[in-house]
């Protein structure tokens, strides 16, 4: 796994900006292949490969059920 991609999920973590969803996309698709920036004839599908797992990651951070944590009674 690629150490440098934080959980996004609550509660691990709140107020998640595209932004961060792009960088985790960003850090997982440059462990796949190997290139931390690709070249001029692979940068396209690589820009491609960044967008799809950035909206992969969107919609599975917005479909997850996170169990709520127990209500204390005082």
């Amino acid at each position: 796994m690629c150490r440098s991609i934080k959980t996004l999920r609550e509660p691990y973590a709140s107020d998640v900006t595209t932004e961060d969803v792009r960088a985790a996309a960003l850090q997982y698709v440059r462990k796949l292949s190997g290139f931390r920036s690709p070249s001029a004839r692979n940068a396209e599908a690589f820009d491609r490969a960044v967008d799809a797992v950035a909206a992969a990651t969107q919609v599975l951070l917005e479909d997850l059920q996170v169990k709520q944590a127990p209500q204390r009674h005082p």
